[in-house]
């Protein structure tokens, strides 16, 4: 095997966001892009010379292609062994399961998650370190650094590698292992949910079920678990198979971009449970018939309710929530006497506090929620879990949910994303907000008293390492709040996301409709930040 040193030119644009690097399909094509940010986690990731890579992705459009240029550059920088999901397909959090179970070296995962895929769509990449999880921001920052740097990379000269027949293969002097992406996975989630108590309400007919895949990741291994083996009917997998621009839809599982499935729980003929999951599996949303169960809702039932689960049956260490997401899941934590930790957004700041066993559960506002099994935010857990919970609660959704608020209280919740907008508009815009923040507590807005005004900052309790600078939180007495945050999740422009939340004890006011509880808040949010001034956007991109 000849090793091949390929002379290159550092891109100053390679830093990756809170999900790996990010970028339109065309730019990682561009010659050089991928090669050197690939290159730059062999340089900076030494124990992966003589180690083992997991390997895989969404199926997004050039994945295969990325995964041939990354075992070429593999063999040349000396890891001994890649494991790669069979069709070059994994998903994010099937990576993370197999890189724990197996004790690798990391992975390389590749996804832009649920952006939008195809040739003028988006691409991305990450590196899982050994514990499964997202890189933490020391190592994406020597990441970061090499390739501001980099000036030469290497690979070999080879054919293509099979990446559809399952087996073992050399590659020079590294063994590449293409392996079914599934099974593993399809293991571990047996370990933790009663599949025989689940199968039963299938087979009784009790559950009618449908599970929108939306043409990402997760549609083998829906269909292998839920139809499979759980005994769910033909056909509860929707848009279950696998396509390289996600048959030209968002593959984000709110409810606009899945409405398809969100139609189907709606109605007098609904389905009595729904969900859907996005690109590179690790998100879903969670329906009832009649009913969304938010993704903080959707936590906090989770958190009150693991006693129930096989896999949780002994108690949980703690909870874990994004600074954006919901308050509802606090109070469960406080009644069952365990830690709750506020984190900034991005997995990889639930790692630590999962090593170190301070929390079980976690999750995010953003149709994300997980446990100790892995180290990413996993959808079909999510549903799993669910479906578990149906089966020995033998309630409807919308009855535990009703309940959980009577018991807990309700956060009314919704978040607005203005998606697309001018970079340096976005940036005016929330230095405006900070500019306000030290004049803001005591005062009243539109009849909500001001308690705190801040920029979150965090400190992990595990390394202590500080995080800044994470959005601004304005609180009011009353238990509601307004959250504003620029996303780093596109590819074009800037995200800004306004969240509002609004506590309800009352069981006499928790039904009324969410717009009716939030419209106050908005509007005091949308004229603090001269949202409509500074963005020229009248109406946000998507409401969930």
């Amino acid at each position: 095997m000849k090793i091949i040193t390929v002379t290159t030119q550092a891109f100053s644009d390679q830093r990756p966001g809170t999900s790996g690097l990010r970028k339109k399909v065309k730019q990682f094509q561009a010659p050089h892009y991928l090669e050197n940010f690939v290159q730059s986690i062999f340089d900076t990731q030494t124990e992966l010379k003589g180690g083992t890579l997991v390997l895989g992705g969404d199926g997004r459009y050039y994945n295969r292609q990325a995964i041939q240029v990354i075992l070429r550059m593999a063999a040349a920088n000396g890891v001994a062994r890649v494991m790669v999901g069979q069709g070059g397909l994994l998903s994010t959090p099937a990576a993370s399961c197999i890189i724990r179970k197996y004790k690798t070296n990391g992975g390389i995962i590749l996804s832009a998650s649920h952006n939008p895929g195809g040739p003028d769509a988006d691409f991305g990449i990450k590196f899982n370190t050994p514990n499964g999880g997202p890189a933490a921001e020391n190592v994406t920052e020597a990441i970061f650094a090499c390739t501001r740097k980099i000036s030469e990379y290497q690979t070999i000269a080879c054919g293509e590698i099979d990446l559809d027949t399952i087996g073992a293969r050399p590659l020079g002097e590294t063994r590449v292992d293409i392996i079914d992406p599934v099974a593993d996975y399809a293991a571990l989630m047996e370990h933790l949910f009663d599949f025989r108590r689940i199968k039963q309400m299938f087979d009784s007919g009790l559950l009618r079920m449908r599970f929108d895949a939306m043409h990402a990741i997760t549609g083998p291994y829906a269909k292998h678990i839920l139809e499979d083996t759980l005994g769910a009917e033909p056909g509860t997998v929707i848009n279950g198979d696998p396509k390289e621009d996600f048959g030209g839809g968002h593959p984000d599982p709110n409810l606009v971009h899945a409405h398809e499935v969100v139609a189907l729980s709606m109605g007098h003929n609904a389905v009595d449970f729904a969900a859907a999951s996005d690109g590179d599996g690790d998100r879903s949303m969670i329906l009832g018939r009649n009913i969304f169960v938010t993704p903080s809702d959707s936590l906090a039932v989770m958190a009150a309710n693991a006693h129930h689960i096989k896999g949780y049956a002994n108690g949980i260490s703690g909870v874990a929530r994004s600074m954006p997401t919901s308050q509802a899941v606090d109070r469960v934590a406080a009644a069952l006497g365990v830690d709750c930790y506020e984190t900034p957004t991005g997995w990889k700041f639930f790692g630590n506090l999962l090593d170190a066993k301070r929390i079980t559960l976690c999750g995010e506002e953003s149709f994300g929620t997980g446990s100790d099994h892995v180290r990413e935010k996993d959808g079909l857990w999510a549903v799993l879990f669910w479906l578990n919970l149906l089966a020995v609660r033998k309630q409807p959704v919308a009855k535990i949910v009703q309940q959980h608020w009577q018991r807990f209280g309700r956060n009314f919740y919704t978040r607005y994303d203005y998606e697309g907008i001018d970079t340096g508009a976005a940036n005016d815009l929330m230095t405006h907000l900070q500019m306000q923040l030290a004049g803001l507590p005591g005062t009243t807005l539109d009849g909500y008293k001001v308690d705190y005004a801040d920029n979150f900052a965090y400190t992990d309790p595990v390394d202590g390492s500080i995080s800044e600078n994470q959005g601004i939180r304005i609180g009011f007495t009353d238990g509601s709040r307004i959250v504003y945050r620029l996303s780093g999740t596109g590819t074009k422009g800037a995200t800004l996301r306004v969240y509002l939340e609004a506590f309800e004890p009352d069981p006499k006011k928790q039904r009324r409709e969410t717009a009716t509880v939030m419209q106050p808040l908005v509007e005091i949010a949308t004229a603090l930040a001269e949202i409509v001034s500074r963005t020229g956007r009248k109406e946000p991109t998507v409401i969930t």
